[in-house]
């Protein structure tokens, strides 16, 4: 036999309130409407489910048998309309992100501590990866969004431009007097250079910077986080490039010397990328409000 939902409304109803009146009056149809649904319910199981008497109907031996397992999927139903209403009030939910770890620090961790703050029974998970990566994560449906660097193609993938980046050649004391005139990029061999490894999208925006300039860049050490770049250079091993907003506290301070190169290096932009055609949570939509 199909099964067939209003069906179970139309009995759960009339056993609860025992009377074909009450029922068709909580569910906004007619008496004569729920009879004929009994009726019909009665004969797809082949078996009487109420007696029917003076003041109302009964559940008979069947009905009760039936109505056991009925309640149970009634409180089912409810309760996942509940979680469902919760989770639209960001009362209740998840959140799956895949994003680096310089960009989980320097851009995502300020707006997490809000959103937690406003939502925290909400509960989020941060998969830290490359942005080639988190674009395969993503596509494999393990995370709901990604915060990646761009520039990134990918037909499946949509991506919505968010904050600027602007990366900058930087090294410690040791090179300040390079911050006195534009350092042309030819000239950047001949200082050690620290780079992060290959793969990342970061390693190929400067080695397709550098070879449009008809230039290669030669690291003497390649490390792999930015966090280390920024230790290394700070130490003296060398000139590396690093976003300027993650080190305005370094150049403040003189840590760092920003020296300037030319052609400049190109600005960038950090991206969010999200599953094309794919909807999203309520609480990754609301999320992805809080983001520039």
């Amino acid at each position: 036999m199909e099964f067939n939902m209003e069906w179970y409304r139309v009995f759960y109803w009339t056993a609860k309130l025992g009377s074909l009146t009450k029922a068709a009056e909580k569910l906004h149809i007619t008496q004569p409407a729920v009879s004929h649904t009994l009726k019909q319910q009665e004969g797809g199981l082949g078996g009487q489910l109420f007696f029917r008497t003076t003041k109302g109907v009964t559940l008979t031996a069947e009905g009760e048998v039936l109505f056991n397992f009925v309640e149970q999927a009634m409180h089912f139903i409810e309760s996942g309309e509940k979680k469902i209403a919760e989770m639209q009030e960001l009362s209740y939910g998840e959140i799956n992100i895949g994003a680096s770890d310089t960009l989980c620090k320097h851009f995502l961790l300020p707006h997490l501590e809000q959103f937690h703050k406003l939502y925290p029974e909400v509960r989020i998970r941060v998969t830290n990866r490359t942005t080639p990566e988190t674009i395969t994560l993503l596509k494999e449906g393990k995370i709901d969004f990604g915060v990646v660097n761009l520039p990134v193609f990918d037909s499946k993938i949509d991506f919505r431009t968010s904050s600027t980046q602007q990366d900058c050649l930087v090294g410690n004391q040791e090179y300040a007097a390079l911050a006195e005139i534009p350092l042309p990029l030819e000239e950047l061999h001949r200082y050690p250079l620290l780079l992060l490894e290959p793969g990342g999208s970061t390693r190929n925006f400067l080695d397709e910077y550098a070879a449009s300039n008809g230039i290669t860049l030669r690291p003497e050490f390649e490390l792999g986080s930015l966090d280390l770049l920024i230790q290394f250079a700070q130490s003296g091993f060398g000139l590396t490039f690093i976003v300027r907003e993650y080190v305005t506290t370094e150049l403040n301070t003189g840590k760092l010397i920003e020296i300037p190169l030319t052609p400049p290096v190109p600005k960038r932009h950090v991206g969010i990328a999200t599953l094309r055609s794919v909807p999203l949570s309520a609480a990754s939509r609301r999320f992805l409000e809080f983001l520039p």
